[in-house]
């Protein structure tokens, strides 16, 4: 089968197209799935760099849809789960590549009115949207929510889902064009922190009173500018390092405002499957009801994987990038 190896650690150029022997047949509680599209993240990229070492060489990806050819054993269709089922999965190693073994507990039912690549699309972000919303200080009206790199796959999720509950939401973008989309999703204001210092743009734009709740994934380029624009009793989470890991920081630093500093990862709030299908679930109801909208940007050959990374690496790209296979 065609795959995407990393074979030693590096730039782009280091993604390349392999053919290797087909998987093994599934062991029980697990199922074969032909994978058809792959999402690209920047999880990938810090396995790509070495920034979240994995043993070499390896198969890059963590996300992806298709079909299931065959299962490990008949539980597994306790969860709905059957050869020839449309499926999803998130936080699963070997994406890149046409055949994937996936833990049957992992794997989410496709709905027919959605496509692989959106199948490819929403998982990851969609979950990671969802807890970041709902675990540490769900907005509502009258909070001001500050998204950094609001244009992106998870930002614009954000976006909409703050959006949609009635809170003021102010996203931070690079361009002009990314401010125009996040716009479009819903936000109130956007910062285009290029020109302008989004610190001061916050208090300025809410009189003084700063973002009840930050949502950062860009990490150490913007965690000093959080302290300065959140609100007393405001919460800043933590959740991705874009630009590099935080700098240390102490207590005594967040005592003036009273603030809260969290963080979290996706797959500690997905460690279950119940947990993992209340997000998917939320997610799908959102997409379905029209107020949560999946941005593609561009669909690309798993051949391509190397442009990829290279396009979401630039921040050229505003939403997801997808792999994809041709069914057969």
């Amino acid at each position: 089968m065609k795959t995407i190896q990393v074979e030693k650690i590096g730039g782009p150029e280091v993604l390349q197209l392999r053919d290797v022997a087909g998987l093994e047949p599934p062991s029980p509680g697990q199922a074969l799935v032909r994978v058809v599209a792959a999402g690209v993240n920047f999880m990938d990229i810090g396995q790509r760099r070495g920034s979240y070492p994995r043993q070499l060489p390896f198969i890059p990806g963590v996300e992806g849809a298709g079909v299931v050819e065959e299962i490990g054993d008949e539980e597994t269709e306790a969860y709905g789960i059957k050869p020839s089922s449309r499926v999803a999965y998130a936080d699963q190693p070997g994406a890149y590549a046409e055949a994937v073994l996936v833990s049957a507990d992992r794997l989410i039912p496709l709905p027919d009115d959605f496509s692989f690549e959106e199948g490819a699309a929403f998982p990851l972000q969609g979950m990671t949207a969802h807890y970041l919303i709902h675990e540490f200080r769900k907005p509502g009206p009258g909070d001001v929510v500050l998204i950094h790199a609001a244009a992106g796959g998870v930002g614009q999720l954000l976006v909409q889902w703050a959006h949609h509950l009635g809170a003021r939401v102010i996203g931070t973008v690079s361009t002009d064009d990314k401010a125009r989309i996040v716009r479009e999703d819903g936000a109130d204001e956007v910062i285009l922190y290029m020109r302008q210092n989004f610190a001061s743009e916050v208090e300025r734009l809410t009189g003084g009173h700063g973002a009840d709740l930050i949502l950062d994934g860009v990490g150490q380029a913007t965690f000093a500018g959080d302290l300065e624009a959140a609100a007393d009793h405001g919460h800043i989470v933590m959740f991705g390092a874009a630009s590099g890991p935080v700098d240390p920081a102490v207590p005594p630093s967040f005592a003036r405002k009273s603030l809260t500093v969290s963080s979290g990862r996706l797959a500690q709030f997905i460690a279950n499957r119940k947990d993992m299908m209340q997000r998917a679930d939320e997610a799908i109801r959102g997409m379905r009801e029209g107020w949560l909208k999946l941005h593609i940007d561009r669909t690309l050959p798993l051949e391509q994987a190397g442009e990829a990374h290279r396009l979401l690496e630039s921040r050229k790209t505003a939403g997801k990038i997808v792999l994809t296979h041709e069914e057969e």
